[in-house]
């Protein structure tokens, strides 16, 4: 462990976790849970609410994950069984940005085919109204509010356990040491063992 240490140039093993002091405030993390879970939950015009309550300009100065969030909002019409409201905003909100973004046309002609399906199971986007669908819409919408909040939008967790994985094989060739063999639970395990 101490030859890690000596790598990254820690003084003891357990400074690595608090080499980085993160300034998170909890309020925003609680802000952000709150636009996903809305958005997971169907509830987009809630979510749309939250994010501007939030920052104004991450809709504004995002097109892309506007018209996703509309999208998803249209889904969540049809899934409802509302047609005419759901044309009606395909119509009035997501046409006029389909003129102006050729991929966002070719999207909402995907959405809009869910309406010509009696049964969405035999619908050939019927993708767009499972659960996934709602995650990805989500996810999109939480990295963005970190962006916009000056955070890294990916967890850093999966590039630490990268690092160590790639630092104990460096030193494999080199040296005989404990191993982290086991990443869920950390536990180091001596090699004569």
């Amino acid at each position: 462990m101490e030859l890690v240490c000596l790598m990254f140039s820690l003084s003891t093993p357990f400074e690595l976790p608090y080499r980085e002091t993160a300034e998170i405030d909890l309020a925003t993390i609680t802000d952000r849970m709150a636009v996903k879970k809305a958005v997971q939950n169907g509830n987009v015009e809630d979510a749309i609410e939250k994010v501007n309550d939030l920052n104004p300009e991450i809709l504004d100065t995002n097109p892309e994950l506007f018209f996703h969030l509309q999208q998803q909002r249209l889904i969540e019409l049809i899934r409802q069984g509302k047609t005419e409201e759901a044309l009606e905003f395909a119509q009035e909100e997501l046409a006029p940005r389909g003129e102006e973004n050729q991929a966002f046309l070719e999207e909402l002609e995907k959405t809009v085919a869910l309406l010509v399906f009696d049964d969405a199971s035999t619908c050939p986007v019927k993708e767009l109204l499972d659960l996934s669908h709602r995650l990805k819409t989500a996810s999109e919408v939480n990295a963005a509010i970190l962006t916009s909040q000056s955070h890294e939008k990916d967890p850093k967790l999966p590039s630490l356990l990268k690092m160590l994985i790639w630092a104990q094989t460096q030193l494999d060739e080199k040296a005989v040491y404990p191993h982290i063999n086991d990443l869920s639970t950390g536990k180091l395990e001596d090699p004569s063992e």
